[in-house]
């Protein structure tokens, strides 16, 4: 596999081949069958990639918050920005990019689709939080073989540390799981490949296979992943509660001169995992509480300034006529 370390940092952004052979995509998706994981030609040109970084930054100047948008945070180190197919015409762009597609039907078959489309910002930390794992995402009660899922990953900054990390054939062996940090000692490290690269850099991966976080992050990544299974494939109970595998929202503005094979990868129509009226089952924070009290009392301030001012003016306007 290219070893994405050997990418210059400050090498500028060539525009993206309009097609690819056939040889070509056969390599790829050989090397994603192999290695479990596949580093992808530059497919999004400089213009795409800027617009994708400004749209993604603007969301994450705030956490949200009633009307203002924004990231969620419900851990330490990440801000996390959901459903970005709603910023910018590159995240759809990419998302149906067709070498994609073309390794994705190779890969997963014809019933795949879109899932899940999210970033985030990763915070400095020397703390390795998530470890060593695959995704778990499916019913493995009920699922005898080891289920196929891909996600495509983008980096939208340049990452020199706390690249993505990934042990080279070791997906479609086992159901995902977390790993021990002893059971990671018996896997052959020249196998791990770690991805550091510039923004831009994209790569598929099989999401059973056993990858992490690399530690340490000594800088801010920015960073989005695609999951892309098929969706009648059932899903672990987990995942169900939280509903982590909603229809994807999308922007209309974003949406034309799609193919039929792009409308049935983002679902369209598809309500095999939508659940009518769902209300998180969640527990507010306290602070939550607190602050909303404090905007409430805050809108009723506003309330009585304006009532106050109204007052003054009319008062003034008599006086005036008199």
């Amino acid at each position: 596999m290219r070893n994405v370390k050997q990418i210059p940092l400050n090498s500028k952004s060539s525009s993206p081949s309009p097609f690819w052979r056939g040889e070509q995509v056969e390599g790829l998706v050989s090397e994603l069958e192999t290695e479990g994981i596949v580093v992808l030609p530059n497919i999004l040109s400089p213009d795409q990639l800027r617009a994708m970084q400004h749209a993604f930054a603007t969301r994450l100047g705030r956490m949200r918050w009633n009307n203002l948008e924004g990231y969620q945070k419900t851990e330490r180190y990440r801000h996390m920005v959901e459903d970005v197919l709603q910023l910018d015409q590159g995240f759809v762009d990419l998302a149906l990019h067709p070498l994609v597609k073309q390794i994705l039907t190779r890969y997963l078959g014809t019933n795949y689709e879109l899932t899940e489309a999210k970033g985030w910002k990763s915070l400095p930390t020397k703390r390795d939080f998530h470890g060593w794992h695959g995704d778990a995402w499916y019913d493995q009660t009920n699922a005898p073989e080891i289920q196929r899922e891909v996600k495509l990953a983008l980096y939208l900054t340049d990452v020199r540390t706390g690249a993505f990390n990934f042990i080279k054939g070791t997906h479609q062996k086992q159901h995902p799981r977390q790993l021990k940090k002893q059971e990671i000692e018996n896997y052959d490290a020249s196998r791990i490949v770690e991805l550091a690269g510039p923004a831009g850099t994209a790569f598929l991966f099989d999401t059973s296979g056993i990858h992490r976080q690399g530690v340490p992050m000594l800088e801010p990544r920015q960073a989005v992943f695609y999951n892309y299974h098929d969706p009648q494939v059932r899903l672990q109970q987990e995942d169900v509660d939280y509903y982590r595998y909603h229809p994807l929202l999308l922007n209309a503005a974003f949406l034309g001169g799609l193919s039929s094979e792009d409308q049935r990868i983002l679902g369209f129509g598809n309500k095999t995992n939508f659940q009518p009226a769902f209300e998180r089952q969640a527990s507010t924070p306290v602070g939550f509480h607190v602050l909303q009290s404090a905007f409430d009392a805050q809108l009723r301030l506003r309330q009585l300034r304006h009532r106050i001012a109204r007052g003054l003016r009319q008062t003034f306007h008599l006086s005036d006529k008199l």
